[in-house]
């Protein structure tokens, strides 16, 4: 059962995998806008100063790059940068989409476009109001486009890796059946011997074992595969 302010974000994947993440609040949110912010305005003056010069031309190409800044820049970065701009970054925040899976164009296009409701009547005062009255402190744009923000975690993902070695995937595998593989792999410790296996068996038809394979236990196979996408070679 979650309580009422428990921020911790939980979603299973069609692999059975237990996915969870700590929702950002309006606050640190606010902040990383504010930092964002802040660097458009200072971009913009830099530019303005640059195209002062050209009359109103100048004034012509400042306006529209105003227009593509704001509505562009936290899409870019939203996209390219992990779910991160700037200012989410600084704050240690990244929007994603609400399956825990890295936010799509569609996605941050949508949430982004939608700020112009949020933010009346002035100040993001519906935004806000919005997130004070949903469970995971989504906006009105995250409702709309299925995004959530949360705390992204660091891990070390070399020390922490089971004692395995290495083996590539022996078939192409989507970005849904690596980030399976990749989270039972991170999370060795954290899960019991006895559900290491009843998971193993589930995902084991992703990468097509067969009996000939020298990894005979199933978790150890994972554990390899896993090994190898997340960057461990030797």
């Amino acid at each position: 059962m979650q309580h009422l302010f428990d921020t911790t974000y939980e979603v299973e994947t069609p692999e059975a995998i237990d996915l969870s993440a700590k929702i950002a609040g309006p606050a640190p949110r606010a902040l990383a806008y504010t930092i964002d912010l802040s660097i458009r305005l200072l971009a913009l003056l830099l530019i303005l100063a640059v195209l002062a010069f050209l009359g109103e031309a100048g004034w012509g190409v400042f306006f529209i790059l105003s227009f593509a800044m704001e509505w562009f820049y936290p899409v870019l970065f939203e996209v390219l940068r992990q779910g991160q701009t700037p200012g989410k970054k600084m704050l240690g925040i990244a929007v994603v989409n609400d399956d825990l899976t890295p936010v799509t164009w569609s996605t941050s296009i949508t949430r982004n476009l939608l700020r112009a409701i949020d933010i009346l009547p002035f100040a993001y005062a519906l935004g806000i109001i919005t997130m004070a009255c949903t469970q995971h402190f989504q906006r009105l744009g995250d409702l709309a486009a299925g995004s959530v923000v949360i705390y992204r975690k660091k891990y070390t993902t070399v020390t922490n890796l089971p004692p395995v070695k290495p083996s590539p995937p022996p078939i192409p595998l989507s970005i849904e059946d690596q980030l399976a593989i990749t989270s039972f792999t991170q999370r060795h410790q954290e899960i019991s011997s006895a559900r290491q296996q009843e998971l193993a068996a589930i995902l084991q038809p992703l990468i097509n074992q067969n009996k000939k394979d020298q990894h005979n236990n199933p978790v150890i196979h994972l554990h390899a595969v896993g090994n190898w996408l997340l960057g461990k070679r030797e």
